[in-house]
């Protein structure tokens, strides 16, 4: 039996066919299937995907950076939470569980930071979502996609800005979102949910000025509503006050 969809079927056969090795590994999830392709082999598996009439991915429609560090780990309490309906979270490798002079060290996390593409096929009305890991995490770096999809130009700036991944080969890699003086990468899971500085108007110097944050970190988790007793339907005509 086959490990993909009829739907990709197809696709995933083609991909290892054409590009072999140079994809790392194929996944398919909800019915989308993704290609992981090494950095090393990143322009060359994205000029044959667009230029291959096989493939004809000929638009990107989205270019976003991932961070995994803390991915897949648990951060709630189970056996022993609190009978109330709720349970809080414990502590973790996620944003706000750690100190900032405490935070992860890169090294602790293989393949943290990651650039993920969207591609359509109009030519056989199919999507392929790739993805690349950097190969370093202190300094991840990965090839730019413009010459391919100029459409990935602002998707890559937002990824540096966002997460600190560097396109190399972009003209013009810009911050797009915060600030020219911001500290940091916003969207990196050990940027403090507070903030490095504290930014606003001052009238009287009639210009914008930075401050040390005045905030109090803290860690906000939602509210987990338990399958219990309380959302079983009661079959009609009995009620919860009737002995089982």
């Amino acid at each position: 039996m086959s490990a993909f969809s009829p739907r990709n079927e197809t696709l995933a056969q083609q991909l290892r066919e054409v590009f072999g090795d140079k994809i790392a590994e194929l996944i398919e999830h909800r019915r989308q299937l993704t290609a992981v392709v090494p950095a090393e082999h990143w322009l060359d598996v994205a000029w044959q995907l667009r230029d291959d009439p096989r493939f004809a991915f000929q638009q990107l429609i989205d270019l976003c950076g991932v961070d995994y560090l803390g991915y897949g780990d648990d951060e709630w309490e189970t056996a022993e939470a609190s009978g109330s309906g709720f349970s809080r979270g414990v502590d973790a490798a996620g944003p706000g569980r750690f100190s900032w002079d405490e935070r992860p060290e890169a090294e602790d996390f293989p393949n943290r930071f990651a650039a993920v593409v969207q591609l359509l096929s109009q030519a056989h009305n199919r999507r392929l979502r790739l993805r690349c890991y950097a190969p370093a995490d202190d300094l991840p770096v990965v090839p730019s996609l413009i010459e391919v999809w100029s459409s990935a130009n602002w998707f890559e700036r937002e990824a540096f800005d966002l997460f600190g991944i560097i396109f190399e080969g972009h003209p013009d890699l810009r911050r797009i979102l915060t600030d020219y003086g911001f500290i940091g990468h916003p969207f990196r899971k050990d940027f403090p949910l507070v903030g490095n500085v504290a930014v606003r108007y001052d009238e009287e110097k009639e210009r914008v000025v930075y401050e040390p944050v005045e905030i109090e970190p803290r860690v906000g988790v939602p509210r987990v509503v338990r399958r219990d007793s309380r959302y079983v339907d009661m079959p009609r005509g009995e009620s919860e006050d009737q002995p089982a």
